[in-house]
């Protein structure tokens, strides 16, 4: 379909709780192709519907050379103790924080033929799961950190040439 723009803070899709896929039909096909297209680029590891103005629960994946996307993603397991990640974002660029992250997760959803889809990983792609469906539940990663960090971030980004 094509490669679409990334909705920056602010925006407020950004903050919109995503309805679930209940009927997989030509538009829930071209919003998978826009994320998947989209997602193929240099330093893109992950993107929510909403970061390119839908708000059906999907998102797509760009993680070690592979592109997966899945809809309905619901966030099943995580393990391990969570740690300090450097973790940004698309929709706030230029900011990079530590956000406590847990080191496996687990996402199940379904494919557009309407399959189960089972995600799993460890490290980055552990850390793109958790992300992503934060997204979906219209949080940005920015509302997970401390106090000072978060005041910080808003420092930055008012002050930032995008915002």
């Amino acid at each position: 379909m094509a490669k679409r723009e990334i909705r920056l803070f602010g925006d407020p899709v950004l903050r919109t709780v995503c309805s679930e896929v209940t009927e997989i039909d030509a538009g829930v096909h071209a919003m998978v192709a826009d994320l998947c297209e989209t997602v193929n680029e240099p330093g893109h590891a992950g993107l929510a519907s909403t970061q390119i103005g839908y708000t059906l629960r999907a998102f797509s994946l760009h993680i070690d050379d592979e592109i997966e996307y899945v809809l309905n993603p619901e966030l099943i397991e995580v393990s391990g103790e969570p740690q300090p990640t450097g973790e940004g974002c698309l929709s706030v660029p230029g900011l990079w924080f530590d956000v406590m992250r847990y080191p496996y997760a687990k996402v199940r959803g379904i494919d557009l033929d309407g399959r189960e889809v089972i995600i799993e990983g460890e490290g980055l792609k552990a850390q793109a799961l958790q992300h992503e469906c934060d997204h979906l539940d219209g949080k940005l990663y920015i509302s997970r950190l401390e106090r000072a960090s978060r005041g910080e971030a808003m420092r930055q980004i008012r002050t930032a040439d995008w915002f």
